[in-house]
Formats: C-alpha cells, sequence, structure tokens
C-alpha cells in the first residue's frame, strides 16, 4: 500500500527532529532551547522576552524557564533595555554564538544523512519543491459544516 503524502512528510520530519535532539544532548540544549537561542541569534535588534514568546508562537511565560536555561549556561544574558527600563533585552553572547554554530553544523549532519540516499540533483530538486509548498499562505481554520 501507498504511503500518503503527509505521512511521508511528517515521517521524514520525524526522523530529522529525532536526529536533532540526538546531536544537541552532548551541546547541552534541548530542541526547544536550540530553537530559542536561533531566534534570539537572527534577532537585530535584541528581542524582548514577549516578542522572543511570539517568534517561538509560545505563551510569554513559557518563555522564561528557556531563557534561563540559556542564560545559566552563558549563552544569553538579560539587558535592561534603555528605551524602556521596565523592559529587558536578550542578547547572545560570544559562548552562545559559538555554541549556535555547533548547534547549525549538528542539524546540517542530520539532514546531510537522511537526504544521502539522493543525489545533489534530487536534493535540489526537493528543495525547491518544499520552498514552494512553504511560500503558500496558511489557510485560515475550516469552520465545520
Amino acid at each position: 500500500m501507498e504511503k500518503e503524502l503527509a505521512e511521508l512528510v511528517h515521517g521524514v520530519g520525524h526522523r530529522l527532529r529525532r536526529g536533532y535532539a540526538e546531536r544537541l544532548g552532548p551541546l547541552g540544549l534541548s530542541p526547544g532551547q536550540a530553537r530559542a537561542l536561533r531566534v534570539i541569534v537572527d534577532a537585530d535588534p535584541p528581542l524582548r522576552m514577549v516578542q522572543l514568546a511570539e517568534r517561538l508562537r509560545i505563551v510569554p511565560r513559557s518563555v522564561t524557564p528557556v531563557v534561563d536555561a540559556l542564560e545559566e549556561a552563558g549563552l544569553v544574558r538579560r539587558e535592561v533595555d534603555p528605551a524602556n527600563r521596565r523592559s529587558t533585552l536578550l542578547v547572545v553572547t560570544p559562548e552562545g554564538l559559538e555554541r549556535y554554530a555547533r548547534v547549525r553544523e549538528a542539524r546540517r549532519q542530520v539532514a546531510e544523512e537522511l537526504f544521502s540516499v539522493l543525489t545533489t540533483g534530487q536534493q535540489d530538486q526537493l528543495r525547491e519543491l518544499l520552498d514552494l509548498v512553504d511560500a503558500q499562505p496558511a489557510s485560515p481554520p475550516r469552520s465545520p459544516a
């Protein structure tokens, strides 16, 4: 029996996430922490906690333990926002930048291993097809009939 496209995409995504999580363990990060670190690294100017929560699509109270762990590991620091002294900015540290480079390399290696069954041309074609699908706007939720 032929698998549905959604089932195949879900299965490949699961294998990517599982491999990525395994590679993150030795780096001392969970997938959620690595994702938050990526968003903080990519932000310019630095984000406030509430902005990080918005970009991660989580409730603001859920971002606090993630940032606490990143700060405890020396990867980010909290700084008072000079524009609004009641707000806190999240700033990546040099150690955070170095660790993030290792996180990116881990993710690259997992993808390289998983997609090694494809030729370079097939990988390029898959990337183009996924880019097309990803570029589509999200459909609004359907109301029950």
